[in-house]
């Protein structure tokens, strides 16, 4: 023995450290004797997540133990967050504890050395981190993940920045963490579903401060104030603190924090929810009114409070729920194993029962992933539930069939935001270091009224103006914020000048930039400022056809009928009240008839005849004259006008006669048109003639170069307004996407762009340029084509009801009287027949008294005529 000292004073020294670690792990593990299995957890016990996992694993072992008659003892190694310190625990726990199974812990740094040391010795790990790449458990035999995935939870904080669409998202994580690309790369995707994309993907240090100054200082800088936070808790309150002393939680910035964040927000004290105030966080849901959960609850709360008094809050979070069912998982797997190590990787594949968090089923050894979450808004002391997002559903306030469910979280009530505000942030602003934007403008527009370059190219001493240029300040003028810029000119095609965005040599394009789909490759624009659409214009020639019943144009055939109507029966009445007056009327009926036709239609223009003997007649001849009067006046002056009016017509009527012609035909130099006549309007290349002038197109067209120019709506009213008596439009109107100002694609500004040039329109501003431009170009004449147009009853219609209404009072009137006078003749005759009627009844009798005193003979022979005619 004195040989080997040293050997016996290791030993002895590793006895002491051995019983007394042995003491130490019987007191934390609370081991029995007769143990049929050991359960290996690897924590952070100085973490608050840790302190719940300790907890509730120790809680799910009792209970199995008590419900199953069980006997597994429990084993806690604290790995300090350092995943040096969890590979030894796995190794202790594996060697000297001789665990079956291991659980945690909560990060893939410290998951990964743990599931090798675990596949190494073919013991399971179950994973308690949420995010592991999908390449592990293929390298990692013996690993199996037991906390649901959170890919989904990309997809809720997509849709929270969709709510407002916002454009461009900082994203901030910590440095080291290994596990965060396949999340962000869901992250991008679910962004790029609701028209966003990540602006800044920035790695934080934990340790280095001013690193995590400068690099909070740089995002402050740029455009984007949408954030979202992928930390751990601890890291996660430093960003906050750091970022709220730069000015950073204030008004205009929007903070959205994951799970690993916010599912600790229960045990936020007052002064954490002060720094907190605005930020919108994201938590993992699991149904806390379930009577199992409740259970758990009371009894959790109650030895948390006793073992950690120092903690604020005593609630279990998402963390103490998936470890309470991580060691149920694998309790459950151990007693179906019955102490044999090749079957019980098996018995935790196929575990599938009811745990407090939801439904514990795994696939390809991963829990099935989680699909709702809880939205909660810190305000105040504490903090408020929005309400919850699903992948089935979107938002709802509430969880259930009968809740109303929207694609906004807007729709769930107002939002609480940074800076004690509830008006929603813009989520971007102009950066406080940033040039001022380089706009692209055209050099070589066909029309200058739209755009003009004046100056030195070479030189700086550039002028630009023209309706474009005027119409893009007084939209800059309605922006909420200052834009600085600066106007470049270029001298390339419209499609190289959108395309220069692309390529960011410009930050916009202003001029007249004609919204077409290939564009939409390479930039995005604004809401069409002009009229929209492509028209055919041609030479106009004078229309001299159909001159032989020019004279009835001054009036509609409406007009025609109406006026023969009222003279007919003005003339009526005249006759009618004027007949006894005039001579007996001789012939037949259609005789009469005649003459009191012509009898009226002569009334229209004199009285010459016989002279009017009743003032009812006088009276409806008056207002009959007055009225064909003005309409005679009228009438004289629209055919006038239609005589000396020129009156054209198109010579090509349609794109059928051009094709049929193999015509040519011309557009300006360097627009679409060109391309949207050779593939819409099927014109071969040949056919088509460029132009950078109105003068040469116009030129082209009186020389018979081309039949026919295609020009812009826009454009066609300025060419016709300078050219007005020389051509015109013809055919139909092609839809295409007017003018607008091109922005980069995803551009923040570009919605705010939009809104001040609505406000420009609205306001009557746009139509002021444009009407103050083509006043410019306007003919002499300036009346245009269409000629004075056909007069209509409805201009005449009170005097029409004036004539007529006077025509039928005097007609009612002189009926009437003629009534009342035929009434008093009919009387006075009857009377005069009555007195006869009397007088020669007694004439007739006293004749026949007479008679009867005579003696009567009758004679033998009838006496002479006169004799009887005499008696008769």
């Amino acid at each position: 023995m004195a040989k080997f000292p040293f050997l016996f004073s290791f030993l002895f020294f590793a006895l002491i450290v051995s019983g007394n670690h042995e003491t130490q792990r019987t007191v934390i593990s609370k081991m029995v004797d007769g143990v049929r299995g050991k359960i290996g957890a690897i924590v952070d016990k100085n973490s608050r997540i840790g302190k719940e996992e300790s907890l509730a694993m120790l809680m799910a072992v009792e209970d199995f133990n008590n419900v199953n008659d069980q006997n597994f003892s429990f084993v806690i190694k604290d790995f300090k967050n350092d995943p040096n310190q969890a590979a030894l625990a796995a190794e202790d726990l594996i060697s000297m504890q001789q665990v079956q199974v291991l659980i945690g812990p909560q990060t893939w740094e410290a998951v990964s050395v743990v599931a090798k040391v675990g596949s190494e010795n073919k013991i399971p790990v179950l994973a308690l981190a949420n995010d592991i790449p999908k390449w592990a458990t293929e390298r990692l035999a013996f690993l199996v993940q037991a906390s649901p995935s959170q890919f989904n939870q990309m997809r809720a904080i997509a849709a929270i920045i969709g709510s407002w669409d916002w454009r461009l998202v900082n994203v901030i994580y910590e440095d080291g963490d290994f596990s965060t690309a396949e999340v962000f790369s869901y992250l991008e995707h679910a962004l790029k579903d609701v028209g966003a994309e990540i602006s800044e993907l920035v790695s934080l240090p934990q340790f280095d401060s001013n690193l995590l100054s400068n690099e909070l200082e740089r995002l402050r800088r740029g455009p984007s104030r949408v954030f979202v936070v992928h930390t751990s808790f601890k890291f996660g309150l430093h960003l906050f603190q750091t970022a709220k002393e730069m000015g950073m939680m204030e008004k205009e910035y929007v903070w959205i924090t994951t799970d690993s964040f916010t599912s600790l927000a229960h045990s936020f004290n007052v002064s954490v929810n002060s720094l907190l105030q605005g930020v919108i966080g994201v938590k993992s849901y699991f149904p806390e009114n379930h009577p199992p959960f409740r259970k758990f609850y009371r009894r959790f709360c109650s030895r948390f409070r006793i073992e950690h008094s120092d903690e604020y809050n005593h609630e279990p979070s998402i963390f103490a729920v998936q470890a309470y069912d991580a060691v149920r998982t694998a309790a459950m797997a151990m007693s179906r194993a019955q102490g044999k190590a090749h079957r019980l990787f098996k018995f935790i594949k196929l575990a599938d029962f009811q745990g407090l968090g939801g439904n514990i089923q795994f696939k390809d050894r991963k829990l099935v992933p989680a699909n709702t979450f809880q939205i909660i808004n810190v305000m105040g002391r504490s903090y408020r539930e929005l309400g919850f997002w699903s992948v089935e559903l979107g938002f709802s306030r509430e969880l259930g069939k009968n809740s109303s469910t929207s694609s906004s979280l807007k729709d769930l009530g107002p939002v609480f935001w940074p800076g004690g505000y509830f008006e929603t942030p813009r989520g971007w602003a102009i950066p406080t270091d940033a040039r001022p934007l380089r706009i692209g403008v055209p050099t070589s527009p066909m029309f200058k009224q739209y755009v003009n370059v004046e100056g030195d190219q070479i030189g700086n001493n550039l002028s630009f103006s023209g309706l474009a240029i005027d119409l893009f300040k007084a939209t800059l003028d309605n922006l909420c914020v200052p834009l600085p810029h600066k106007f470049y000119a270029y001298s390339g095609t419209y499609d190289d000048l959108v395309k220069q965005i692309y390529l960011k040599e410009f930050d916009a394009a202003v001029g007249d930039i004609a919204i077409v789909s290939t564009r939409y490759e390479h930039a995005e624009f604004t809401h069409p400022y002009s009229e929209a659409g492509l028209v055919m214009v041609v030479p106009a020639i004078n229309n001299r056809s159909n001159r032989a019943l020019l004279f009835t144009k001054p009036f509609t055939l409406t007009m025609w009928i109406v006026i023969s109507v009222v003279n007919i029966y003005n003339g009526f009445v005249v006759w009618f009240i004027e007949r006894n007056h005039g001579p007996e009327p001789e012939g037949s009926m259609f005789s009469q008839a005649g003459t009191m036709l012509c009898s009226s239609f002569t009334t229209l223009f004199s009285l010459q005849g016989n002279r009017l003997h009743s003032n009812l007649s006088r009276m409806t001849m008056v207002v009959w004259l007055f009225v064909a009067l003005v309409i005679t006046q009228i009438y004289t002056a629209n055919l006038t006008s239609m005589l000396t009016i020129q009156q054209l017509e198109p010579t090509i009527s349609n794109i059928e006669t051009l094709r049929r012609m193999n015509a040519f035909v011309g557009c300006g130099r360097g627009s679409f048109v060109k391309g949207y006549l050779e593939t819409v309007l099927h014109f071969s290349t040949e056919a088509i003639k460029n132009y950078s002038t109105p003068d040469g197109l116009a030129d082209a067209l009186r020389n018979q170069e081309i039949a026919a120019t295609f020009l812009e709506v826009p454009f066609a009213k300025l060419f016709l307004a300078k050219f007005c008596k020389e051509f015109m439009i013809s055919g139909p109107t092609y839809k295409v996407g007017g003018f607008g100002f091109a922005f980069p694609r995803g551009s923040l500004l570009l919605p705010y762009v939009n809104q001040a040039l609505l406000k420009v329109s609205e306001t009557g501003r746009y139509r002021k340029l444009e009407d103050s431009m083509i006043a410019g170009e306007k003919c002499e004449d300036g009346e245009g084509k269409d000629g004075s147009p056909s007069l209509s009853p409805n201009s005449f219609f009170l005097l029409f009801v004036l004539s007529a209404g006077v025509s039928t009072i005097a007609l009612t009137l002189y009926v009437y009287n003629a009534t009342l006078k035929s009434n008093l003749q009919q009387n006075t005759i009857w009377r005069l027949m009555i007195a006869v009627m009397r007088k020669w009844g007694n004439h007739r009798r006293r004749f026949s008294r007479r008679v009867s005193e005579e003696p009567q003979t009758i004679p033998n022979n009838f006496p002479n005529v006169e004799n009887v005619q005499s008696l008769a």
